[in-house]
């Protein structure tokens, strides 16, 4: 696993977390990178420190606990190294910018990508075998877990 630091061209610094270099470049080619506070598509990868891993043992650090402001999600302490309320931020986004299509996920899923129904943004839930059949397909999904009070706004 790679993790690369990002920034878009608003210069909102955010993470990629990749397979291997190629995957950062396959995904940068195919503009399949965007920001996730803005959506913009315009990303480039900005120098970051290297870990190296000397086999001492450390001490955890104790995460601190963020609230999400004028959100009212309540987030755990820290999710792949960002902060509550910039998860917060992102969920809330993927909410506004998407198209719930519930339970039809799969099915839209596999129009949009055989060009059956038009090009759009899709949320919506599907089982861990329709999500891994959609993967062996070559459809690109991700899962990602929405508290109860978002799930169910659609738009």
């Amino acid at each position: 696993m790679i993790v690369y630091d990002l920034e878009c061209e608003h210069s909102h610094r955010f993470e990629g977390w990749f397979g291997s270099a190629g995957d950062y470049d396959q995904q940068l080619e195919k503009k399949l990178l965007s920001c996730p506070m803005c959506g913009s598509a315009n990303v480039v990868r900005r120098p970051s420190a290297a870990y190296v891993n000397t086999g001492a043992q450390q001490a955890p650090v104790p995460a601190q606990r963020e609230s999400a402001p004028s959100t009212g999600v309540d987030m755990p302490p820290q999710y792949a190294n960002v902060s509550p309320h910039m998860v917060a931020k992102l969920i809330e986004h993927i909410v506004k910018h998407t198209e719930d299509v519930g339970h039809q996920f799969a099915e839209e899923a596999r129009k949009i990508h055989y060009k059956e129904a038009p090009e759009r943004h899709i949320r919506g839930t599907a089982t861990a075998q329709e999500a891994e059949s959609l993967r062996e397909e070559g459809i690109e999904v991700v899962s990602l877990p929405l508290p109860p009070q978002l799930s169910d706004k659609t738009h």
